[in-house]
């Protein structure tokens, strides 16, 4: 199998099981570098790599502008060029990371995070359900519409529309960790709160008063409901901006799903990043030298 053969699968399989990944291009190779221009290598925030983007000298660099690109969403261009180890300088559309092997060579590498869409999950057939499904996927959401007797033809928007509010009907149809939007506003309420609570969801919102929420949450534990996940659930849903409307009801509760979504993925992040080796505990003891270190001429 071919470089390209490599990464491209290795993309399809990652788009497949919902892993965030980037593809990381070299767009210019000076010699002794050990890639070259056109090499490409798909690669994960644990440091997975499938392709080939240069050797031990490079991937410290490639892997932690990886996972930076994860966090933000954004593709950025670095240059791994001899200098001191932890030199990091910041120009413009290039940032310039030190590469301690001494054994020279420079690479410029494009780094294009490729993230999966995020599932949503919105329960009911109200107003505000109905705005939640039209917002949501242009901020990057697969949306799943739950409610009894929904029509795929009232939500073009979603990604998905599930007619009956059973567990067994939707849990096999929904991802683990989506995020959950309880929408019905007076309409089953208690049944799709038992139904987000089975879902191993993410993180669910109930749109409702506290007072209300609190009313059900307390006949969800009574009816044997576990009470660490009951209390877990986000009620009321969304920030306090004085929304009066369902669209502006809707805005809040997005506003808060995405804020929730960005710090979780934050976390994720700086958790990995703690790991990341430096280039001299890749390859210590490094000296000069006229052929590469990672294989180059």
């Amino acid at each position: 199998m071919s470089n390209a053969d490599t990464v491209f699968e290795a993309a399809r399989r990652m788009q497949q099981t919902g892993t965030p990944c980037a593809l990381v291009s070299v767009v210019k190779a000076l010699a002794p570098a050990s890639a070259h221009v056109g090499d490409k290598a798909i690669v994960t925030a644990d440091g997975e790599m499938h392709g080939w983007v240069g050797g031990g000298c490079a991937q410290p660099a490639v892997i932690r502008t990886v996972r930076q690109a994860l966090q933000d969403g954004r593709a950025r261009m670095i240059r791994i060029a001899p200098a001191e180890e932890g030199h990091e300088r910041d120009l413009g559309d290039v940032l310039e990371f030190g590469m301690a092997c001494h054994s020279g060579g420079t690479l410029e590498l494009f780094v294009d995070p490729l993230l999966p869409r995020a599932e949503m999950v919105v329960i009911g057939s109200s107003p505000v359900a109905a705005s939640l499904v039209q917002l949501a996927p242009r901020v990057g959401f697969a949306v799943t519409l739950v409610a009894q007797g929904a029509k795929v033809a009232d939500y073009p928007d979603a990604y998905r529309v599930i007619d009956r509010d059973d567990a067994a009907t939707v849990a096999p149809q929904v991802g683990a960790d989506a995020w959950v939007v309880i929408a019905t506003q007076g309409r089953r309420d208690l049944q799709a709160l038992g139904l987000a609570l089975s879902l191993n969801a993410r993180q669910v919102s109930f749109v409702a008063s506290a007072r209300k929420a609190q009313v059900l949450k307390d006949s969800l534990i009574t009816a044997g409901a576990d009470a660490e996940a009951v209390a877990a659930i986000v009620a009321p849903a969304g920030y306090p901006i004085s929304a009066s409307t369902a669209e502006e009801i809707a805005l809040s509760v997005l506003a808060a799903v995405v804020s929730n979504r960005r710090g979780a993925a934050r976390a994720a992040v700086e958790v990995l990043s703690a790991a990341v080796p430096t280039v001299a505990a890749v390859a210590p003891g490094a000296v000069p030298a006229k052929a590469s270190c990672c294989g180059g001429g």
